[in-house]
């Protein structure tokens, strides 16, 4: 039994030259550290656009695995211990959630953060500044046409980059049909 008391002890020890309350200013620190890379990557993520967000390619990939240990080691430092992860873990928990619900209380901070959609192309027209602003190329423009069974930009009535970095195609022979399904974009006083 004593061998199970001391693995707990090892697992949940702090380390040996701090006090208790030392330790808990060190986590204190360690929550302080993960909130400015939190809004540090949300911002940073935000400036990359929308369609880096909807679309990872290996590089972007790459990129996420390369920034986790980066910013882990900037909000732990050398704290490898498990309070030390679970005060950084929690406190991204709580931060993720405020966040999210900051976006559904405030429609300027939604705007700001989330964005809007974007017409890529109208009437089989690319809008190219746009699409320059945007990252996006004809080549990913011509993707999603074919995903959506078209062919040439003659066939779009509309071509919008979501805010979500998707791109949804209208074709210029389909029925418009009213949907009652986004009903964030109901905003009653």
């Amino acid at each position: 039994m004593s061998t199970i008391g001391n693995w707990i002890a090892e697992v949940f020890s702090h380390p040996a030259n701090l006090t208790t309350s030392q330790y808990l200013g060190v986590l204190g620190i360690i929550a302080l550290k993960t909130t400015v890379i939190y809004f540090f990557l949300v911002v940073g993520l935000r400036v990359l656009g929308k369609r880096q967000l909807g679309q990872m390619n290996i590089y972007d990939l790459v990129l996420v695995i390369i920034l986790a240990n980066a910013v882990q080691n900037a909000m732990v430092g050398d704290d490898s211990t498990v309070f030390g992860g679970i005060t950084a873990a929690t406190t991204l928990l709580l931060l993720n959630r405020v966040f999210s619900v900051a976006l559904t209380r405030s429609r300027k901070l939604e705007h700001l953060m989330v964005g809007e959609p974007v017409i890529l192309v109208h009437d089989g027209q690319v809008v190219a500044p746009r699409l320059e602003h945007e990252c996006i190329t004809h080549e990913q423009i011509m993707a999603a046409l074919r995903e959506h069974g078209l062919e040439r930009l003659e066939q779009v009535h509309l071509a919008v980059l979501e805010v979500d970095g998707t791109i949804s195609v209208i074709s210029a022979d389909a029925e418009v049909y009213r949907s009652r399904r986004h009903y964030r974009a109901l905003r009653l006083p």
